[in-house]
């Protein structure tokens, strides 16, 4: 069988400018591109992309606003310090001790920033579809939703919606409007239903409305949205939480051993 070739034009129906800063920013977050370097000057692009110098401006300038460039035009444009993170969800799993900050506050401040959590919302709502699912309910079901927005040196850098069941939350603390002291996996644990197991389902999307005013994004580059259920001693979930953060400033990384 012929397989037919891709014609490299047709196949990709983006805007020139758009292409441009799409490599440039698969280099910057590859690291071949390191903070504080600069990018290839104007003229270098004009002549690898056969593009003009507003179309190169307007490239850079989409990865201005995406806090992946600095710089003003006529000069230099470098790359932006600090903003690619690596998020390790495994060490959000075990509980602190009720005293301690929420531990995804204290993994932030490893990295030397200042990070804290801001409370949205907190009430009993229907689920989407696949928190139903998660957790067992049906299609009229409703959960305790508790919203978040989590921000680094004041830069939302994240959007966290936890749902629990009703039969767990009702008369406790998850149905306060405030922050939980060491944040729900203590609570959980408080409450006889300590985390055990999480399972991740982790995808790539265009950001919704809400998504992209939360987060203060510029473009429509992917999130990266997270769906974690998390079981307790039975299989029964306890939690089933949906993370969004943008797609273009972190990375996952899940550690396995081999048995």
């Amino acid at each position: 069988m012929t397989v037919p070739k891709a014609d490299p034009e047709a196949a990709d129906r983006r805007s020139l400018h758009e292409r441009i800063a799409a490599d440039l920013r698969d280099a910057i977050m590859s690291g071949d591109l390191a903070p504080g370097t600069s990018l290839p000057s104007t003229a270098q692009l004009k002549e690898r992309f056969d593009a003009s110098s507003a179309t190169v401006q307007k490239a850079l300038q989409l990865l201005k606003e995406e806090g992946l460039a600095v710089g003003r035009a006529g000069a230099a444009v470098t790359v932006r310090e600090h903003r690619q993170r690596t998020v390790r969800p495994a060490a959000f799993m075990r509980p602190g001790r009720p005293e301690e900050p929420y531990r995804w506050l204290t993994e932030a401040a490893k990295h030397g920033t200042h990070a804290r959590s801001a409370l949205l919302d907190v009430a009993e709502t229907r689920p989407p579809a696949d928190v139903r699912a998660a957790l067992g309910l049906p299609a009229d079901g409703t959960a305790v939703l508790r919203s978040q927005i989590l921000l680094i040196d004041d830069e939302p850098a994240e959007l966290v919606e936890s749902y629990y069941p009703l039969d767990i939350a009702r008369d406790t603390a998850l149905l306060d409007r405030r922050r939980i002291r060491g944040g729900t996996p203590v609570l959980l644990t408080e409450l006889g239903h300590p985390p055990r197991r999480s399972v991740d389902r982790v995808s790539a999307r265009i950001p919704t409305q809400a998504q992209y005013r939360a987060l203060h994004l510029t473009s429509n580059i992917p999130v990266l949205r997270t769906l974690r259920v998390v079981h307790s001693d039975r299989e029964d979930p306890v939690e089933v939480t949906v993370m969004v953060k943008a797609g273009h400033l972190y990375e996952l990384q899940y550690e396995f051993l081999a048995e």
